[in-house]
């Protein structure tokens, strides 16, 4: 329904993303939204679409959701301007427009609508079965209350009869009595009604003088007079504000005031609040509070609106650079990275996202991440792709308690299993997985004791071995990890006989057949999950094994993308035949 109201009627967005996700939020605004218009600057992403709010609230690589108010070109002041002169040069440039605010805001007001009502509806599924079901209790518990209902008729009847025939001779007695005590108070009765007779009278008379009077007092007044002149002016100003709308296409609410009465700027004020980023050779003139207290002051004069820091109705969102000049109100609260299926946050949620939709998971594909940690990757999976299955495999206790909390509070149960097991030496067989997405702990927010710079090598080779031929291999690395695997796989490619990157276990060739190893694959897990593997017995059997087959894995793409306070590498692989 939600969706419906809005379908049709193109609005501007913008989005929010960090540093190298632009790109996967572009060609998922496309697919997803059937989005026009679709622009990059650095950190956002603009686009026009005609779908449901709730539809483009649902963007998986989207940090935060803005109506777009503005964009124009970079505001330019010269060198000798004084502080007065930028001030009124901002306010003309980003207040000049009236309309373009108050249509925005109507615009945001509805979206809002939108989005309270699928709110208050996503429970009416739920509701609705539990009426059919008490329907049906109903219905049963009524038959059965029928028949109890129609034993205990027949009993009180019979009670009731009883009951009747001695009421009967008692009233045969008591009626004699009666009879006598009605003719001694018949006459005093009747001698009462004639004094009281001669009282109404008298009263009667009386109020149809006073309403004489009073007609003749105020012989023009009338209520429903009075009530139907209301009524014409309230139409009156319902087809002026009709017509208006026929002509302009907008609706103001001070359309709505007698015409004698000088219009408000707002009939009702907004509460708001302004968050600005002046970067450039603007920001030797201002910084951003006071570029937000320069604009703050304008909404407040031309407007009518009041200032609320802390719990405002709306965001105002001011990106000002040598670049662009950009300016939005908030959709959203909260960002929509703050994922709300996920209890404990491990990876963020969009750099996850960006990883699975990489590995171009298709229905039926099994998907392991060998270092699962939380489980953030596989539950942004689960959430994406419901005809796939996952496997988390992490050598942590700790680890894997927090994803299986992560799992239940996602409900992904019966999509997402879990194996504790090293990723130097995964118990899976060969050529058995379809695609391997995985995030290299670098120690930064999770410690770990696995030298990563040594054994990225052995984990590599590992991952290489269980995807079977035309599979996809996604990791996340740091910079450093990053050169490391530059240089391993084209080392890989030219000698077969270093100490760093030996063989696990087996060395088994990938099997052409692959569709009975895949269904094999979680009845192995759930035999090798009592026998865990040891990390001091991994380390010891290193210098023991053979040396790796040379790498099958194919170099797709690299992306940096943000972390927070250090960036990570995304590597694309697809393992080839040969």
């Amino acid at each position: 329904m939600t969706e419906q109201s809005s379908e049709g009627s193109l609005v501007r967005y913008y989005c929010t993303a960090g540093n190298g996700m632009e790109r996967f939020l572009m060609d998922e605004v496309k697919q997803k939204l059937a989005a026009e218009d679709v622009c990059q600057i650095p950190g956002k992403v603009l686009f026009s679409s005609s779908v449901g709010i709730n539809r483009v609230s649902e963007l998986k690589a989207a940090e935060r959701l803005f109506l777009l108010l503005k964009q124009d070109s970079p505001v330019c002041l010269s060198a000798h301007t004084s502080p007065a002169k930028a001030a009124s040069v901002l306010q003309s440039r980003l207040l000049s427009d009236k309309n373009q605010w108050t249509c925005a805001v109507m615009t945001w007001s509805r979206l809002q609508g939108e989005m309270a009502d699928r709110r208050t509806s996503a429970n009416a599924p739920r509701t609705v079965v539990e009426v059919t079901m008490d329907r049906e209790e109903g219905r049963r518990s009524e038959k059965e209350e029928k028949g109890d209902e129609e034993s205990r008729k027949r009993a009180e009847g019979e009670r009731e009869e009883s009951a009747n025939g001695r009421q009967r001779s008692g009233e045969q007695n008591g009626a004699q009595m009666l009879e006598k005590k009605r003719k001694r108070d018949d006459g005093e009765e009747e001698e009462e009604e004639r004094k009281g007779a001669g009282r109404k009278c008298s009263g009667e008379k009386k109020v149809e003088k006073e309403k004489t009077s009073e007609k003749e007092r105020t012989p023009g007044l009338n209520v429903e007079s009075s009530s139907r002149t209301v009524d014409c002016k309230v139409k009156d100003f319902a087809v002026k504000t009709v017509t208006n709308e026929k002509t302009t296409g907008r609706v103001e609410k001070t359309q709505l005031q007698p015409s004698g009465i000088k219009p408000e700027p707002c009939s009702v004020p907004v509460s708001f609040r302004i968050s600005c980023k002046c970067t450039g050779s603007l920001s030797r003139y201002f910084s951003s509070q006071e570029v937000s207290k320069v604009i703050g002051v304008g909404l407040s004069r031309q407007l009518g609106w009041k200032t609320d820091l802390k719990n405002p109705q709306l965001e105002v969102n001011i990106y000002l650079s040598d670049d662009h000049c950009l300016m939005g109100i908030a959709l959203t609260r909260l960002p929509l990275a703050n994922r709300s299926y996920i209890k404990t946050t491990g990876l963020r949620s969009t750099v996850a996202w960006a990883m699975t939709s990489l590995a171009q998971i298709q229905p039926g594909f099994c998907v392991v991440d060998p270092m699962c940690g939380v489980g953030t990757i596989l539950i942004e999976a689960a959430q994406e792709h419901k005809a796939a299955r996952f496997l988390g495999v992490d050598i942590d206790d700790g680890q894997l308690q927090k994803a299986s909390d992560n799992i239940k509070f996602a409900e992904l149960g019966n999509r997402i299993h879990l194996l504790k097991a090293s990723s130097m030496l995964l118990p899976l067989p060969s050529a058995s997985v379809d695609a391997v997405v995985c995030d290299l702990p670098f120690g930064r927010k999770f410690g770990t004791k696995t030298n990563m710079a040594a054994n990225l090598p052995l984990i590599v080779t590992e991952m290489e071995r269980v995807l079977c031929p035309g599979g996809t291999l996604v990791l996340l690395l740091s910079p450093q990890l990053s050169c490391q695997l530059k240089k391993l796989l084209p080392q890989q490619d030219t000698t077969s006989n270093q100490e760093t990157t030996p063989q696990t276990g087996t060395q088994d060739c990938p099997t052409p057949s692959l569709s009975p190893t895949r269904q094999q694959t979680f009845q192995i897990d759930q035999a090798i999950n009592s026998k865990p593997t040891q990390k001091t017995g991994c380390q010891s059997g290193l210098q023991h094994r053979l040396p790796p087959p040379l790498s099958c894995l194919k170099h797709q793409t690299t992306l940096r993308v943000s972390l927070g306070l250090i960036d990570g590498l995304i590597h694309k692989y697809v393992k080839t035949d040969t």
